[in-house]
């Protein structure tokens, strides 16, 4: 499996959340929502969720291993330190510049 696309939304006056982002896995499968935040260690992600009845927030898809979050956070973090350079409103897409594969 590959990450084919990356696509990195800026976000301004959120407090800590910088970006969402959407990857597309081998041109056929894409996860929306990804969370680009700055915490008191630098920028990490954190996946889709919603609030469960219970009131606690639960993934609703994430990587099963260290190992895929670490290259899926790489990626990502990359992307979103990439975007920076751009203007606001542009949406960045890693297709042309790298594809990832994530071993599932």
């Amino acid at each position: 499996m590959e990450i084919t696309d990356v696509r990195v939304r800026k976000l301004t006056n959120t407090g800590k959340m910088r970006a969402l982002v959407s990857v597309t896995l081998d041109d056929a499968f894409v996860v929306h929502d990804i969370k680009v935040i700055e915490g008191e260690k630098g920028l990490f992600i954190a996946m889709p969720s919603r609030k469960a009845s219970d009131g606690i927030f639960r993934d609703i898809a994430h990587p099963i291993n260290t190992e895929t979050r670490n290259i899926m956070q790489k990626l990502i973090l990359d992307s979103y330190i990439k975007s920076l350079d751009e203007p606001d409103d542009v949406v960045t897409s890693s297709k042309e510049a790298e594809k990832v594969e994530v071993l599932v």
